[in-house]
């Protein structure tokens, strides 16, 4: 676990962020070909983990699995404009000596991948293996393959789609205005993000995407107590658990740079593997395979599970050995070369 300082970033709308920082984990074998973790909207740099305290990807990353930390080195930042110790709307501004809160600059996909390029680079990076990540991980998956063909030889988007859709667009939308339509929220200077209820409905109305509406009714079904449906009860929780955890300024950062998310025109050079999962109403399957079909070297799976958008998080059964496969495949062929 570390910091790493990159100077200054001048983002894509012409701003300039002072003193930017990334947290990091780095782990693996330090050795071995480098690849890149991006983690989804609420994650953190805390992919592989420890024994005692797993991380969020362990059943992917980790000793003897698909990203094997005895042959790979293992790096995930913490995204720009996270509240895990990068750069983001808690940080201080160093021009002001206040905190930034709702004053932080929008972003996009791009300046968070510009970011980690240069944090890399500062880290003695010179070569990545691949890129991985689900959800707002796999966006900037495609931007590493569209902006730093050179600096990585693969590419692994998982739960993603070249654009982010309408739909998907409709879900952010729902999300935002149940923050910032909130009194308690004061244009970005509330008191705690625990404090007000539209940051829970807007993770409430997260939960109900990224999931089958199969899942949720096996699980719940009608099933009540004495006060409400435990469908609500189970909601509510998360709501009020990622409130304690995660900074709403920060959240509405990542779901606006996740809306410019757009690699359609794109023709990406280097090879990509790619996996979908059945029941994913934000990234669905239909959206990214007639991208896939016209790049220059593309595979891709998809995965049969209830979990939706959430497929990409679990069942790692159903999907790992595809990746460990694709990683030792692209070994292969760059060796026969």
């Amino acid at each position: 676990m570390g910091k790493v300082s990159i100077g200054s970033l001048v983002l894509e709308s012409g701003q300039v962020l002072e003193r930017v920082e990334l947290a990091y984990e780095r782990c693996g074998n330090p050795s071995g070909p480098v690849i890149l973790v991006c983690h989804a909207l609420t994650g953190d740099q805390h992919a592989v983990g420890s024994e005692e305290n797993p991380g969020w990807w362990s059943g992917l990353a980790g000793p003897g699995k698909a990203l094997d930390s005895a042959e790979f080195q293992i790096i995930t930042f913490n995204v720009l404009g996270g509240c895990n110790g990068s750069t983001g709307p808690l940080s201080l501004n160093p021009v002001t000596g206040k905190t930034y809160r709702s004053d932080f600059p929008l972003l996009t996909i791009k300046d968070m991948v510009h970011a980690e390029y240069l944090a890399l680079k500062k880290l003695g990076i010179a070569k990545l293996k691949a890129v991985i990540g689900g959800s707002l991980g796999g966006m900037k998956a495609l931007q590493w393959g569209a902006l730093y063909p050179y600096f990585t030889e693969s590419i692994i988007p998982l739960a993603v789609t070249p654009s982010f859709s309408g739909y998907a667009l409709a879900f952010n939308h729902l999300a935002i205005q149940a923050i910032e339509n909130d009194p308690v929220f004061r244009n970005g200077y509330y008191e705690g993000s625990s404090d007000f209820k539209g940051f829970h409905l807007a993770r409430t109305v997260g939960m109900i995407s990224y999931r089958s509406g199969k899942l949720f009714n096996d699980r719940f079904g009608r099933s009540a107590n004495e006060k409400k449906f435990e469908v609500e009860a189970y909601l509510d929780y998360q709501g009020q658990k990622l409130a304690r955890r995660f900074d709403a300024n920060s959240y509405l950062i990542l779901l606006k740079a996740m809306n410019s998310h757009d690699v359609e025109q794109q023709r990406i050079s280097v090879p990509i593997f790619s996996v979908s999962y059945t029941n994913d109403l934000l990234y669905p399957a239909d959206l990214m395979i007639p991208w896939l079909e016209e790049q220059e070297e593309a595979k891709w799976k998809i995965v049969d599970t209830d979990f939706g958008h959430d497929g990409f998080l679990t069942e790692f059964g159903k999907w790992s050995g595809a990746v460990r496969e694709f990683l030792h495949e692209d070994q292969r062929v760059r060796a026969a070369r």
